[in-house]
C-alpha cells in the first residue's frame, strides 16, 4: 500500500514481436487491377475521367508498411477521502458514533436545522483497457487496416531484402506510450493506493506487404500513386 499517489505507476510490459504478413497476391494480378482503376485517379469535377490510353504506368514497386499493435490494461485499487453529511433531529445536542462524540452543526436549510459531518474513506477499483493499432507516425488507425493473414516464418530475412524496411527508425516504446496516455489515468482525490499496475499483454510491429503503382497523365504530366495490400489485393486509401 502506498500513501504517495505521486509515485511512478508500476509497469509490466512484454517485449515487442516482429511479424511479417505473407504476400498472397501475385504482382500480375495487382497490375491488372491497377489498370482497371487508373482513370479514377485523375478525375475532374469528381466524375470526368480522362481516356484510359492517356494514363500510363511509370513505376511499380513492392514494399512493406509497418503497423504497431498493442493491447493492455490499467488497474488501480485505491482509497479516497469523503465527508458524509447526515441530517439529525433539531433538538439533538450530541451524537455518539463508534465511540466518538459528535457535535451537531446548524444548517441554512429551512426544513433541516442540524447535521453532523463524518470524515471517512471509500475504497474503489478503477480499470481501463484498450486494443490499439497505430501507423508509423503513431496515429491510431482502424484495426481493419491490419486484417488477419498468414505469417512469414522468417520475418527478419524477408525485411532484410527491402532497404526501406531496414531504414525504419522508430521509438522502441512508441505504442506503449500511446496506450499508456489513453488508459493509465489516475482518478482524482486519491488518498492512498492499495495496488496499481499498467500492464501490456501483447505488442507487435506488423509489416504489411504493399504494392505501389504510379501512373502519369501523358497530357498534363500529373502523377498519382495507388497502393494495394499485398495480402488481400485491397486498395489502400
Amino acid at each position: 500500500m502506498s500513501d504517495n499517489p505521486l509515485q511512478p505507476i508500476p509497469e509490466k510490459i512484454v517485449e515487442r514481436k516482429v511479424i511479417v504478413y505473407k504476400t498472397q497476391v501475385d504482382s500480375t494480378v495487382i497490375k491488372l487491377t491497377a489498370e482497371k482503376v487508373k482513370d479514377r485517379l485523375f478525375l475532374r469535377y469528381w466524375f470526368l475521367r480522362p481516356p484510359a490510353n492517356q494514363i500510363q504506368q511509370v513505376s511499380f514497386e513492392k514494399d512493406y508498411e509497418p503497423f504497431f499493435v498493442v493491447e493492455g490494461k490499467y488497474t488501480i485499487d485505491y482509497y479516497r477521502g469523503r465527508t458524509y453529511t447526515i441530517p439529525i433531529d433539531a433538538n439533538a445536542q450530541e451524537i455518539i458514533l463508534l465511540n466518538q462524540i459528535l457535535k451537531p452543526e446548524p444548517t441554512k436549510e429551512r426544513l433541516q436545522n442540524k447535521t453532523i459531518k463524518i470524515e471517512g474513506e471509500e475504497r474503489l477499483i478503477h480499470e481501463g483497457k484498450a486494443y490499439l493499432v497505430l501507423d508509423i507516425n503513431g496515429r491510431e488507425v482502424s484495426p481493419k487496416r491490419v486484417p488477419s493473414a498468414p505469417l512469414e516464418e522468417h520475418p527478419k530475412k524477408i525485411l532484410a531484402e527491402y532497404e526501406s524496411a531496414r531504414k525504419l527508425d522508430f521509438d522502441p516504446d512508441k505504442e506503449v506510450e500511446v496506450l499508456k496516455s489513453k488508459i493509465a489515468k489516475r482518478p482524482r482525490e486519491i488518498k492512498r493506493i492499495v495496488n496499481e499496475l499498467f500492464q501490456v499483454s501483447d505488442r507487435a510491429v506488423i509489416y504489411i506487404p504493399v504494392y505501389k503503382v504510379r501512373f502519369q497523365n501523358a497530357r498534363t504530366g500529373e502523377q498519382k500513386t495507388v497502393k494495394f495490400d499485398g495480402s488481400t489485393a485491397r486498395i489502400i486509401r
